[in-house]
């Protein structure tokens, strides 16, 4: 039986992943900082822990390991950037640490396809897009930080890294991406940026915790995947601004009417921005230009890597997400 080790079991991923792993009979420890006492109901051991502090203290109760998923990271739009340096950098590296440590083979790091954002659009892109020079904000320049640290660590004897970037997760149990949404729709603040025909890539829960797995049983059988990164999704670029509407409808809302051009909503950003960092607290804008970038410019991957290195294939469409998600959400 396997034993792996799950960081940010709290989170939309990690929960997730940490009860696909349990229905595999695998034996499942998550490291998370608050208490989730419906992960220990599922026979999942947890271990409260800041992963930006070393988890040294930590490895006798963890105990040895065949595998480490790496969910946990700082995934804000806005904050100061020692916040997310020490989750999504100093964190990484001690989750390295621990898995060297405890002699774990496999690490599997849940990356971004923002770590090769420029702020243009991205077509169809895959795997040999370079990083840029220059991120346009904290979150993504942290989680290129750390992918390169966990690629670089293939190099270390005993273990094989793997780096998955998973586009716009969202699906039952979604606590950011459709919540934000419905929450600056009813609450008048929700405006189309650009002419609405950008198109991006959606990553169903079901689909992101599947290609978890697929690394996990493919660093196992060959040496291809490991030292990589993946781009993964559902493979069926939408209109972002129309799948937005669509979200709307099913929870009863109106459709967006307001529109604002990308250069002016950037613009009007910028100035923000500076205002919101001189304020005390530095509270977060109304909107950021990375989400200004995010949300107008098409951003859809080619996922053949992941099909042929990891034998990921995408089994829910958008269609049956959105039925799937608020269905779901209607019985509860």
């Amino acid at each position: 039986m396997a034993r792996v080790l799950v960081s940010g079991g709290g989170g939309f991923v990690g929960k997730a992943l940490c009860q696909a792993l349990i229905k595999r009979g695998y034996e499942v420890i998550s490291v998370a900082r608050g208490e989730y006492p419906e992960l220990s109901k599922l026979g999942i051991k947890l271990i409260r822990a800041d992963i930006s502090r070393s988890l040294e203290p930590h490895y006798p109760e963890i105990g040895s390991l065949d595998a480490v998923f790496h969910t946990a990271s700082k995934v804000d739009m806005w904050g100061r950037y020692e916040d997310f340096y020490a989750t999504n950098v100093l964190g990484t590296r001690h989750m390295l640490q621990a898995a060297q440590a405890l002699n774990a083979k496999r690490f599997i790091y849940t990356s971004s396809p923002s770590v090769i954002a420029d702020g243009s659009d991205a077509c169809g892109i895959d795997e040999s897009k370079p990083y840029p020079k220059r991120h346009q904000a904290y979150y993504p320049a942290t989680k290129a930080i750390a992918e390169r640290e966990v690629l670089a660590a293939n190099s270390e004897p005993g273990i094989a890294t793997v780096a998955l970037r998973p586009h716009l997760i969202w699906g039952p149990g979604d606590r950011h991406l459709i919540p934000t949404i419905i929450e600056r729709a009813r609450s008048g603040r929700l405006v189309q940026i650009g002419d609405g025909s950008n198109l991006v890539d959606l990553s169903y829960i079901d689909d992101c915790v599947s290609a978890h797995l697929c690394a996990f049983d493919a660093l196992a059988q060959s040496s291809t995947p490991a030292g990589r990164a993946y781009f993964i999704s559902q493979g069926q670029p939408v209109k972002l601004w129309e799948w937005v509407n669509q979200v709307l409808a099913l929870n009863g809302l109106a459709p967006i009417t307001r529109r604002i051009p990308a250069s002016v909503a950037s613009g009007i950003a910028g100035v923000l921005e500076l205002i919101s960092r001189i304020r005390p607290g530095m509270p977060e804008p109304l909107f950021t230009r990375f989400l200004v970038a995010q949300m107008s410019t098409s951003h859809y991957f080619n996922i053949e890597a992941a099909r042929r290195d990891l034998g990921y294939t995408p089994k829910i469409s958008v269609e049956k997400g959105l039925e799937s998600t608020f269905c779901s959400a209607a019985r509860h």
